[in-house]
């Protein structure tokens, strides 16, 4: 009996264990950016943070805006390195002690691709390849603005996308090789694919053909800041979901009366793929937010996204 209680335990030790090793618990941040030049940062994006370490995630993901530029006249280098300066003080440093990988991807106000904020681009490349995450990378040839990883078999796309339409260069290709044969796909950017915000219905990537590519390689999702509203959408089998602010400007999402709540989005994987999305709000983020107090759809004449709790 004792040798069949301990290779049960030993059978339950080695399955649990396997299992435990697929889950992945991921933490998204976006739009923490204040006042333009601004190189101080809210209480409550202290209190984000130190709520997310205590969630102890795997790896936590910023969807962009990190800091406040892309404006004219345009920042001196001194400034803009006193943003970053700020930023690693209040996010970057207190997740790196912890132990917690954080990777990024450009917003328009950190590495805007338009003409005349070249400086801007540069230095985001020169602070974030200083602290690349150890990680599995399929393609990391342009970190930290185009680029493919893998952790814990769920393969992450950072998608380089701070000018509005289809995305620039050769992200296409290389996404539709580097995405292959993947088990659990994600992507993630700056401007989303679809609209989420009023009055900001025109400020997205749009472009039907990175769509088929989706469909084409069964990408499960897509995360996106710039809306500033927290959104989990649905369409013709992936999740669109949109991030809340942490900094200033929070917005309304289309189909709705109220702003979106200050929040941060956290996301559980298994060994099926997307288990659960949950926003995290309040004062102190203890508070899950009540997502069917959310529209059920939000129309655009771009597309129709369904809530995705309410997805059969």
């Amino acid at each position: 009996m004792a040798a069949r209680a301990f290779l049960s335990a030993l059978f339950l030790l080695i399955f649990c264990g396997s299992a435990l090793a697929q889950t992945l618990r991921v933490a998204v941040i976006s739009d923490l950016n204040g006042s333009y030049g601004a190189t101080h940062y809210s209480p409550r994006v202290a209190a984000a943070v130190e709520r997310i370490i205590a969630l102890v995630p795997d790896l936590v993901i910023s969807t962009g805006d990190m800091v406040a530029g892309q404006r004219r006249p345009v920042l001196s280098e001194l400034e803009v390195r006193a943003m970053w300066d700020a930023f690693h003080y209040a996010v970057t440093g207190p997740l790196s002690s912890a132990g917690i990988p954080l990777v990024v991807t450009p917003g328009n106000h950190d590495a805007s691709a338009y003409g005349g904020f070249e400086e801007e681009r540069a230095i985001f490349a020169e602070q974030w390849r200083a602290r690349k995450p150890i990680l599995d990378y399929i393609d990391d040839g342009d970190y930290p603005f185009f680029y493919v990883f893998e952790i814990s078999g769920v393969r992450f796309a950072s998608l380089d996308a701070t000018t509005l339409g289809p995305l620039r260069g050769d992200q296409i290709n290389r996404l539709s090789k580097a995405m292959k044969g993947a088990g659990t796909a994600v992507t993630f950017s700056h401007l989303p694919l679809w609209p989420f915000a009023q009055n900001r219905e025109r400020e997205i990537i749009g472009d039907p053909a990175l769509e088929a590519l989706y469909h084409k390689l069964d990408v499960d999702l897509h995360l996106s800041g710039h809306h500033h509203a927290f959104y989990p959408g649905w369409k013709d089998g992936v999740a669109y979901v949109s991030q809340a602010c942490l900094g200033g400007g929070t917005r309304v999402l289309i189909g709705d009366t109220v702003r979106s709540e200050r929040s941060f989005t956290v996301l559980e994987f298994d060994t099926e793929g997307l288990d659960s999305v949950q926003a995290y709000t309040g004062p102190d983020f203890r508070e899950q937010l009540d997502q069917t107090s959310l529209p059920p759809q939000v129309i655009s004449p771009n597309a129709t996204l369904k809530r995705l709790d309410l997805v059969n």
